[in-house]
This record gives structure tokens, sequence and C-alpha cells, in this order.
């Protein structure tokens, strides 16, 4: 890790470029997983691509509402469904390519469904260890827990010989 900061530190442009290198990628991968899991849905209704991207659009569109004086958003599924019905889309996707045979669309989708699994958990790595290194604290009685696990707290005493 320290190795991976004195770089940053040493060389910010190409730390920069690399970072927008995978954030590319990532985006890359991310759209043809979802024209990966159109082009099967398609396929199985027996309709065209469009109309399976308006039916998925329409499945996962979250519109504004106002009610009781309160922007708020309203859609189809409710929050707590979005995730399991987007992983059990791309499940039956990668299943669908693992029964045809295709190893590179079995591959995309795999990390891409590997990716919505663990991209709330390593968000909340990252921005509590981000947190954490801007914001010291001061020692003393009201001296908030550590949220990082991975971060020990140790206190050293010197001994008077």
């Amino acid at each position: 890790m320290r190795v991976l900061v004195k770089a940053v530190v040493r060389m910010p442009k190409l730390a920069l470029a690399v970072f927008l290198l995978a954030l590319a990628v990532l985006a890359g991968i991310m759209s043809y997983a979802g024209y990966l899991v159109v082009g099967v849905l398609a396929n199985h209704l027996g309709t065209g691509r469009l109309m399976a991207g308006l039916l998925l659009g329409g499945l996962f569109a979250r519109l504004p509402w106002v009610g009781h004086g309160k922007l708020r958003t309203i859609g189809l599924l409710p929050k707590q469904a979005r995730l399991p019905v987007m992983v059990a889309l791309l499940a039956f996707c990668l299943l669908t390519y693992l029964y045809r045979g295709e190893i590179v669309p079995m591959l995309v989708l795999g990390f891409a469904t590997t990716f919505l699994l663990t991209y709330r958990p390593m968000r909340r790595v990252i921005v509590n260890r981000a947190m954490s290194s801007l914001f010291t604290w001061s020692p003393g009685p009201n001296h908030p827990k550590s949220t990082d696990n991975t971060v020990t707290d140790v206190e050293f005493r010197e001994k008077k010989d």
C-alpha cells in the first residue's frame, strides 16, 4: 500500500491516467454486459432489441414525484427489489451463455455480476478509509472509534529504567 501511495505522490499524472483508463474499461465492460442482457432478453421474448431495451428501461426507471410537499422518486420496482432483479437478470443471461458455450460473454457477465454485488461494500470501505485519512481526530475521552476494521489502533508506553 505504501508503494502505491509513493507512486501516486511521485507521478500524479500517470496515476490519474491509469485511474481514468480503469474507469473507461469498467464502463465498457458494464455497457457490453447491458448489451448482452438486452440481446438475451430480446431473444427469449421473441422481440427486437429496441423493445427489450424499452421494457428494461420501463422496469428500472425512476421518475420524480412530488407528494406531501417533498420531492421523491417512484418506479415499478421498490428500492429493495432492484438489486436482486438485476442480479437475477445477469445470472439468467450468464446461464444462457453457459448453455450456448460462449466464453467471452460469460466472463463479461460474471465480472458484471461480481462488480454489482461487491460495489456497495467496496465503496463503504474506500469512503471510510478516505475520511479517516482526511479528518484526524484528537485523542481524548470523546475519541471516536475507528470505522475501518483493517486499521489497528495501538498505544505505546515507555518504561524508565
